[in-house]
């Protein structure tokens, strides 16, 4: 059995085990925690950061982004899907073709910052 580093012993003090409890009680519950995790899961791909990154500018077409990323029309769908239903993007029809946007223009700057 490993030693407690505060009390020597083969367990941690009473006191160690209130504070941490007092902690995990602030933390959300698993189903928000997992709601979290799919959002960073969204943003894990290198396709969909260059995605969040070239519409930090502003809307763009899917026939531009497939054209700029040169990945396939099905790829691209893909990875947009993904921000989209993540909670990154929104599109909006026009002919046959899709315009996306961000819904929240800071994203990047707040991937830049949560990454310093």
């Amino acid at each position: 059995m490993k030693t407690c580093e505060i009390t020597g012993e083969g367990k941690p003090c009473s006191n160690q085990i209130k504070r941490l409890k007092e902690i995990l009680d602030k933390i959300p519950e698993d189903e928000e925690l997992q709601h979290r995790s799919e959002h960073f899961k969204a943003i894990s791909d290198p396709t969909r950061l260059k995605i969040l990154y070239l519409l930090q500018d502003g809307e763009l077409c899917v026939c531009e982004i497939i054209n700029v990323l040169e990945k396939p029309q099905s790829t691209i769908s893909h990875h947009l899907n993904v921000l989209k239903n993540a909670g990154f993007i929104e599109g909006r029809k026009a002919g046959v073709w899709i315009h996306y946007k961000l819904l929240n223009p800071e994203i990047v700057d707040l991937i830049e910052n949560l990454l310093k």
